[in-house]
C-alpha cells in the first residue's frame, strides 16, 4: 500500500500553561510524512555479462541484493536452460557447467524488496567462438586394472601453453584424499603420480573438465570426459642384487623370497625404482637389438618364458632354467632378473602392469625416461615439473562432469597405452627381438 503524503498540526499551549502560569503563548510543531518511492531497493546482478566475448568454461549466476529472486529465465541456443534457487532465495544458479561456444545467452530475472516491489534486469551476452580446439587422452584406460606405482598419463592433442590453467582442470578422485601432483614432460603430456605408492584396491577417476578452457590463444577445449580404472592389489618386488634375491611383498606382506640373478660386471641391472611396462608368456631375446655383435662372445639370441619387461632397453624380469646353479649366489645374467621357471611361473600369475620393482645393491642408476621412472624422481624433484603444485584428490562424492558424446574407453588389449618410445641402452643388455612375440602387450609411459 502506498500512502499519500500528509500534515498533522499538534497544539502544545494548554499543556504548557498546566505546567506554568508564566509559560509563553501557545505553540504548534507539523509532521510531514513522506511518501515511500515506488522503486525497488532490490537489485539484480548476473554473471557473466558485458559486451566482451564470455569464456564458455563459466557458469550462470544470478544474485539478488536487498531482496529475493521471483523470476529468472536464460534463454541459451538450445532454449530454456535450468537452474537452482538457493534455499535463501538470493542466488540462481545454472545447472549446466559450461556454455555453448559461439552463442548467445539473454538472462532475465526479477527481484523484489521487503516490501513487495519488484525490479527486472535483463542483460545478454555471447560466448567466443575459438579458432581450434584440443582434448586429452587417459592412460590408463577405463576399466584397466594396474599396479600401485602406475602414474596418470594425459596426452593433448595440442601444445599447450597455458598448462597452469589446464593442470588446474585435470582432478583425480579417489576414496579417500590423499597427497599428489602433476607433473609436465612436454607441452602436450602432463603426469600424476602420488606423494607415495597408491593404495591398494582403489578406484581412481580422473575428469578432464576441459570445455572451455584456453590452452593456447584461440584454442579451447572442446569437451569433459571422466576415466575410471582400478588399481589393484598391492605388490611390491625388492631385489637385491647383492644378497641375490627377490622379496615379493602383497598388501604389505612379504609372501616369497626368490632366489635370483642379476646383471654381472660390465652389464649390471639398474638400481632405482621401477615399474612392470608389460608381461609376455614367451619373448626372443636377442643381443643384436642391444648393439651387441654376433660374433662377440657375450651374444645370444633364444626364447625366455614369463617375461615381465621392467625397462625400455632391455630389462627383464623371467625364467632363466640355464642359471638356476647361479640364482640366490651370483650375478650372472645381461641385465635382466633372471629365477627358476617355477618362480617366474607363480610371478607371472600375480604380477600386473605398473607393480613396483624395487632394485638395490648395484652402481648402475637407474635412467630417467627407460620405462616408467616416475618414482626415480623424489618428491621435490617431481615437483619442479608442477605448475601448481602438491593437490589433494577430491572424495567420490565429488560431481563427474558432464557426459560428453566423445568415448574415452581405452584401446584394444588389456594394457592401456602408446608406443613406447625406447631408450638405448648404455650397455648391451637382454634385448627385445624386432619382431613381436605371442602374447604381448604394450604400454607407452615414457617417463
Amino acid at each position: 500500500m502506498v500512502f499519500p503524503a500528509r500534515t498533522m498540526v499538534v497544539g502544545l499551549g494548554a499543556v504548557a500553561l498546566a505546567v506554568s502560569a508564566c509559560a509563553p503563548a501557545a505553540t504548534s510543531v507539523e509532521f510531514r510524512t513522506v511518501a515511500p518511492s515506488d522503486d525497488s531497493r532490490a537489485t539484480v546482478i548476473a554473471q557473466p555479462s558485458g559486451a566482451k566475448r564470455v569464456d564458455p568454461a563459466q557458469k550462470i549466476v544470478v544474485t539478488a541484493n536487498g531482496g529475493q529472486l521471483a523470476d529468472v529465465t536464460v534463454m541459451g541456443p538450445k532454449g530454456p536452460m535450468k537452474g537452482k534457487i538457493s534455499d535463501d532465495g538470493t542466488v540462481w544458479t545454472a545447472k549446466k557447467n559450461n556454455l555453448d561456444f559461439g552463442a548467445t545467452y539473454t538472462v532475465s530475472a526479477t527481484a523484489v524488496d521487503s516490501r513487495g516491489v519488484p525490479t527486472t534486469q535483463t542483460d545478454q551476452f555471447r560466448t567466443v567462438e575459438p579458432k581450434d580446439f584440443f582434448n586429452g587422452s587417459v592412460q590408463p584406460g577405463e576399466g584397466t586394472t594396474v599396479g600401485v606405482g602406475m602414474p596418470i598419463t594425459v596426452v593433448f592433442d595440442h601444445e599447450v601453453k597455458n598448462k597452469e590453467e589446464v593442470e588446474r582442470a585435470l582432478v583425480v578422485r579417489t576414496p579417500t584424499p590423499l597427497v599428489g601432483a602433476w607433473s609436465w614432460n612436454s607441452g602436450s603430456e602432463v603426469q600424476f603420480r602420488p606423494k607415495k605408492y597408491w593404495p591398494g584396491n582403489i578406484d581412481v577417476t580422473v575428469d578432464l573438465n576441459l570445455k572451455g578452457v584456453q590452452g593456447d590463444k584461440g584454442v579451447y577445449g572442446d569437451q569433459n570426459t571422466s576415466t575410471t580404472f582400478r588399481v589393484g592389489t598391492s605388490m611390491v618386488i625388492k631385489v637385491d642384487a647383492d644378497a641375490h634375491q627377490a622379496k615379493v611383498v602383497r598388501d604389505g606382506e612379504k609372501v616369497r623370497t626368490i632366489p635370483v640373478t642379476t646383471g654381472k660386471d660390465g652389464f649390471e641391472t639398474r638400481s632405482g625404482t621401477k615399474l612392470i611396462v608389460s608381461k609376455e608368456r614367451t619373448r626372443i631375446m636377442d643381443a643384436a637389438t642391444g648393439g651387441t655383435d654376433p660374433n662377440d662372445p657375450e651374444y645370444y639370441r633364444l626364447e625366455v618364458e614369463y617375461a615381465m619387461r621392467i625397462t625400455y632397453s632391455g630389462e627383464f624380469l623371467h625364467a632363466a632354467p640355464w642359471s638356476v646353479g647361479s640364482q640366490g649366489y651370483a650375478n650372472v645374467s645381461h641385465g635382466c632378473v633372471g629365477m627358476s621357471t617355477d618362480n617366474a611361473a607363480w610371478l607371472y600369475d600375480l604380477a600386473k602392469v605398473g607393480d613396483v620393482v624395487e632394485v638395490t645393491g648395484t652402481s648402475n642408476e637407474q635412467n630417467l625416461g627407460n620405462g616408467i621412472t616416475v618414482w626415480s624422481e623424489t618428491w621435490d624433484e617431481w615437483l619442479e615439473g608442477s605448475k601448481n603444485g602438491p593437490v589433494e584428490t577430491v572424495g567420490p562424492e565429488a560431481i563427474a562432469p558432464e557426459p560428453s558424446s566423445t568415448d574415452t574407453a581405452a584401446p584394444d588389449g588389456t594394457t592401456p597405452g602408446l608406443a613406447p618410445e625406447a631408450t638405448a641402452p648404455s650397455t648391451p643388455i637382454d634385448a627385445p627381438s624386432a619382431s613381436p612375440s605371442v602374447g604381448t602387450q604394450q604400454t607407452a609411459y615414457r617417463r
